[in-house]
């Protein structure tokens, strides 16, 4: 294995990728959210997964309000397609750290007496995908420094458990911070992926083997599930070297070359 792959070994899912996993993230990642038959069954192949196998994925998929067919293309519906939405914010999002911050917070709070473990887990869920850390139970907050629209599917869901505050003032200290977000384990995986993809930038011409677009696939799913975790906190409450946008430098780079490998596949299949 080349020493950068062992270097991300433990932050990689080393199962095999269910047909599932493997068409959906082929169409997450798409330039559009659709693809021909032909292209995902092509994708499929490369995995160990027959056309017969793809193809009944895609109709569950399907059945399932996944995703929606027209004449051979197969296009994101659902909440696939809300997962898409999150992936391009998290992936392509302007560097926020940049963008005036008045020092305000914003703070959801579960205002429900009695909760379902499913309410729990879809709040924390939502929660997560907007950004906001928990400082106890039942309190979600964070900088007031993102649009108060973004991602309205999961806004709904702290509305229906949550009453807000906005323009809140705090004392939290950037120690608190730091440990709040997890800023230092965040930091710290960033700069391992950064080397990773560089380091497959450096080596793709050297090696077209199955097994180095298999890993440079799973490496993708990786990258984008850590960006989607970057707090996106401002300037005044990050470390001057934190790697954010470093990491989508790195992340849009590296995209780019492995969608070229990726049409280049449909191509030759």
């Amino acid at each position: 294995m080349h020493a950068h792959r062992a270097r991300v070994a433990d932050l990689i899912e080393e199962r095999p990728l269910s047909a599932r996993s493997v068409l959906a993230t082929a169409l997450l990642g798409a330039d559009q959210p659709r693809l021909t038959v032909a292209e995902l069954v092509a994708v499929a192949s490369l995995f160990g997964i027959s056309g017969g196998a793809a193809r009944t994925c895609l109709w569950r998929m399907v059945s399932n309000g996944e995703l929606t067919s027209d004449g051979g293309t197969y296009e994101l519906a659902g909440h696939l397609l809300e997962r898409r939405e999150r992936v391009d914010e998290a992936s392509r999002i302007d560097d926020v750290a940049k963008q005036r911050w008045d020092g305000t917070w914003e703070l959801a709070v579960v205002s429900l007496d009695r909760r379902s473990v499913a309410d729990r887990l879809e709040l924390r869920r939502a929660a997560t995908a907007l950004h906001l850390a928990e400082l106890r139970e039942g309190v979600w907050l964070r900088p007031d420094n993102l649009d108060p629209q973004r991602l309205p599917t999961m806004r709904a869901v702290l509305d229906r458990q949550c009453v807000h505050f906005h323009n809140a003032a705090t004392d939290i200290d950037h120690h608190a911070v730091r440990s709040l977000f997890a800023l230092d384990d965040w930091a710290r995986d960033a700069i391992r992926f950064i080397g990773a993809m560089q380091g497959e930038l450096d080596t793709t011409s050297q090696d077209d083997t199955s097994d180095s677009f298999r890993f440079q696939f799973a490496l993708s799913i990786a990258v984008v599930r850590h960006l989607q975790l970057d707090p996106l906190l401002p300037a005044e409450l990050i470390p001057e070297d934190w790697p954010g946008l470093q990491l989508r430098d790195a992340y849009r780079r590296f995209d780019d070359a492995f969608k070229q490998r990726m049409n280049s596949a449909f191509r030759t299949s």
